[in-house]
């Protein structure tokens, strides 16, 4: 995969980047709703899948946001041209793995790779996490909840990979929605990028 070394003397967050820098609690999470009225439909007419589809919406709000594709490495920040999407996988046993797959644009060859790869991690076959990489957002879904509010752990100051979860769906008046959480460090995303990332999802699955 890609980078692109940011040159800071001409990016116009540079002075933004350094003051964040110097947090010690540099990330803040943002939880807003997302209108599923329209996935469920195609649940319902065509099978869908709705996490692998939630995972696609996702995979495009960060795609479209550059910023969610930066990363730093100490003063260093670099511009990913894509990144892969790393969910949390249950098994039957109760514990969890970890499935890495790919971006790509296209719902359906991305729909056939993701349920691959997550039925390969299901079954016992999964990677231990990688925390040697960063080329990847962090996923995870809360199914048996509809919260307001959610933050991960973080390993310290430093850590700049996005974190994105999602919770139940829920009925108002025929209209369905869920909650969706987006955690970012604030030395590389804004609240104009994080905007941009939920207009994105909704107009990604607004669209299958």
């Amino acid at each position: 995969m890609a980078e692109t070394v940011i040159d800071k003397s001409t990016w116009t967050r540079a002075e933004q980047f350094a003051f964040f820098r110097t947090f010690q609690r540099p990330h803040y999470a943002v939880t807003s709703r997302v209108d599923v009225t329209h996935l469920l439909a195609l649940k319902a007419e065509r099978g869908l899948s709705s996490y692998r589809a939630c995972l696609f919406g996702i995979g495009a709000g960060i795609h479209g946001v550059p910023a969610l594709r930066m990363r730093f490495r100490g003063d260093l920040v670099v511009l990913h041209d894509t990144v892969e999407l790393s969910m949390t996988v249950p098994r039957p046993t109760g514990s969890f793995g970890y499935a890495y797959v790919p971006w790509l644009p296209d719902f359906a060859a991305f729909d056939a790779q993701a349920r691959r790869l997550i039925e390969d991690v299901a079954a016992g076959n999964a990677l231990a996490a990688n925390t040697a990489r960063d080329d990847m957002a962090y996923l995870s879904c809360l199914p048996w909840l509809d919260f307001t509010g959610l933050n991960n752990a973080m390993p310290g100051p430093d850590e700049c990979i996005p974190r994105v979860s999602w919770g139940r769906f829920v009925r108002d008046g025929g209209q369905y929605s869920m909650a969706m959480t987006l955690e970012v460090h604030h030395a590389l995303a804004d609240g104009a990028h994080v905007g941009a990332f939920f207009t994105a999802v909704q107009g990604a699955l607004d669209a299958l």
